[in-house]
């Protein structure tokens, strides 16, 4: 007897055991921090079965792998053991701090709820090579360069990068995107449109290679010594080739996605020379020509006449200053305007600049405008050279004459307008209106503003018990407060839909609770009731046309789909169309 008591007692003990077992939930990444065209693991363990398993979003990534099941039972020291993952690939999108949020699991009617993980994504990274890995088989087999033109530029010397994407005969390239573009920091940069991509033929390391030119840009350093070019990254569905063949004993092949990139470069930048650089140098590098131009040399007082300051020629236009005209102050000059008319190439900026001035001469006379220069460096000589303009004199012929005791053909140096001396023939301004005031004080006793003033409070007291009387039956209007609060944040939703276009998580998330709020809006239902059955038969009974219907289930069910299916910005646009569509339909149709 007291060995069954004993025994009873243990069984208890076991049992209670058992059953208070700590149940963990938890999400372990394979790295916190990975390249760009790195892969990261995540799985999501528990040590007891559970059941309705929710994801994370996974926003800036793609799901290139899973979700992969495994369960593992074992047995040890008399223990039974158990664990269950959920494994997802994922392939970052671009550079930044992510966070797997929480992933969620029913486990004997209770929520578990996994640690967020902070994930660092960096610029791409070189990796080990694995023979046996089908990714490294891929990389074998294609190849981003970046070529630079010249690697030991001047300040200011203008240089390119040619972005060039490298097949072998062997494989294929079916889609590419680049999803990490590089920051030039330090220099001045400017990509040049490439309207088609052709495919050409080239060696890549004594190997023949087809290769297509992807990308061209044009650099200007802004700073000396050793400068960064950062790498362009590229998301590549590959075709590689399998040992099956097809039934015309042409080679199967099989499709590998692959993260590239062209590597970072380093280049070297020099300092423009010391020696011989003149003193009104403003940093112009290439090769130039310089020329100061007048529309007109002839003249009457009070015309214009336009002169315009120019360089033209190959090198850094937009990067520097013109040299300014000095010119006599009897003149008056207007604050020049500045027009560019350059294009840019492999070789660089092409093309001139020009400040246009407007000068008006207010007396007559001859008037010079002396020589200017303007000195630029040349990197095919690597040495300073200096243009200057020839004297221009400005002959005014029929206007008033200069009095005045200076001598106003002397040029000046000031910039913008010049000072006018203001002849005598002017008019002073003639008022046409008068300003009186009254001597008779104006009291505010008993005026009208007295009497608005004591009778419009009164007034007011109506008011007021009427408003107070509307909100209370509005407050007390429960039902109503819900429709018009799910109303209100089905138009919210939507509004966020649409600013959320060409993020397909965002979008597609914002689009589903604009729905819910709205069916919980028009038919007075709680968001645990919604089935897509459910939601059908009541819209039908409420006589919405069976089209519209079906319109509206299968918006629902692409919000539910699209989380893990590639979707284009179109596709939204035209899921946010269809959406905005049925809404109204539904809106005239209900009874």
């Amino acid at each position: 007897m007291k060995i069954i008591k004993h025994i009873s007692l243990l069984l208890i003990v076991l049992s209670t055991s058992i059953t208070t077992a700590q149940v963990t939930f938890e999400a372990k990444v394979s790295k916190k921090k990975l390249g760009i065209n790195e892969r990261l693991r995540v799985d999501f363990e528990m040590n007891k079965d559970g059941d309705n398993f929710n994801p994370p979003d996974f926003v800036g990534f793609n799901i290139v792998g899973g979700p992969n099941q495994a369960v593992s039972t074992s047995w040890m020291n008399g223990k039974r053991s158990y664990k269950k993952t959920y494994s997802y690939f994922l392939s970052p999108k671009q550079r930044g701090s992510f966070t797997i949020k929480q992933a969620t699991i029913e486990i004997d009617g209770e929520i578990y709820k996994t640690t967020p993980q902070i994930i660092v994504v960096t610029a791409a990274v070189d990796r080990p090579n694995d023979d046996n890995n089908p990714e490294t088989i891929a990389s074998n087999n294609i190849h981003l360069v970046a070529e630079v033109s010249n690697g030991n530029p001047y300040l200011n010397e203008a240089i390119t990068v040619v972005y060039k994407l490298y097949v072998s005969p062997d494989t294929g390239v079916s889609n590419w995107r680049e999803i990490d573009n590089p920051r030039y920091n330090d220099f001045w940069s400017q990509n040049i449109d490439i309207k088609n991509l052709k495919v050409l033929n080239g060696t890549y390391k004594g190997e023949d290679y087809r290769y297509v030119v992807l990308r061209k840009t044009v650099l200007y350093p802004q700073k000396t010594g050793k400068l960064e070019i950062e790498p362009l990254s590229l998301d590549v569905t590959i075709e590689i080739p399998t040992n099956r063949r097809d039934i015309f004993g042409g080679r199967l092949m099989t499709q590998v996605h692959k993260t590239i990139s062209a590597g970072s470069r380093t280049i070297q930048v020099k300092p423009l020379p010391v020696e011989g650089k003149p003193t009104d140098f403003t940093g112009a590098v290439g090769d130039f020509e310089f020329n100061v131009i007048t529309s007109k040399s002839e003249l009457n007082a009070s015309e214009s006449l336009q002169a315009r300051v120019e360089v033209k020629g190959n090198g850094n236009l937009k990067l520097f200053e013109l040299p300014k005209l000095s010119l006599p102050s009897s003149l008056e000059v207007y604050e020049p305007e500045h027009s560019e008319n350059v294009v840019t190439n492999l070789n660089g900026m092409q093309g001139s600049i020009s400040d246009s001035y407007t000068i008006v001469p207010q007396y007559k006379g001859k008037y010079p405008i002396p020589s200017i220069s303007f000195s630029y460096f040349d990197v095919k000589t690597e040495s300073y050279k200096r243009i200057s303009s020839g004297e221009i004199v400005i002959n005014v012929l029929d206007g008033p004459t200069n009095t005045t005791a200076s001598d106003n053909n002397i040029a000046s140096a000031n910039n913008g307008k010049q000072p006018v001396v203001v002849n005598n023939q002017q008019f002073a301004f003639i008022k046409t209106s008068t300003e009186l005031t009254s001597i008779t004080p104006n009291n505010f006793f008993k005026s009208t503003g007295f009497w608005t003033g004591l009778l419009l409070p009164l007034l007011a007291i109506p008011l007021a018990i009427v408003i107070r009387k509307k909100k209370q039956e509005r407050d007390a209007d429960i039902t109503g407060n819900k429709i018009r609060k799910a109303d209100k944040l089905a138009k919210r939703y939507l509004g966020e839909a649409k600013k959320a276009l060409g993020n397909k998580e965002a979008f597609y998330v914002a689009l589903e609770k604009a729905l819910h709020n709205y069916l919980k809006a028009k038919l007075h239902i709680e968001t645990s009731e919604f089935t897509k059955e459910k939601i059908q038969d009541l819209l039908l009974t409420k006589q919405v046309d069976s089209q519209v219907v079906t319109s509206f289930i299968a918006i629902l069910k692409n919000c539910e789909l699209a989380r893990y299916t590639p979707i284009t910005h179109v596709e939204m646009q035209q899921d946010y169309d269809k959406a905005a569509k049925t809404i109204s339909a539904i809106d005239k149709q209900i009874k």
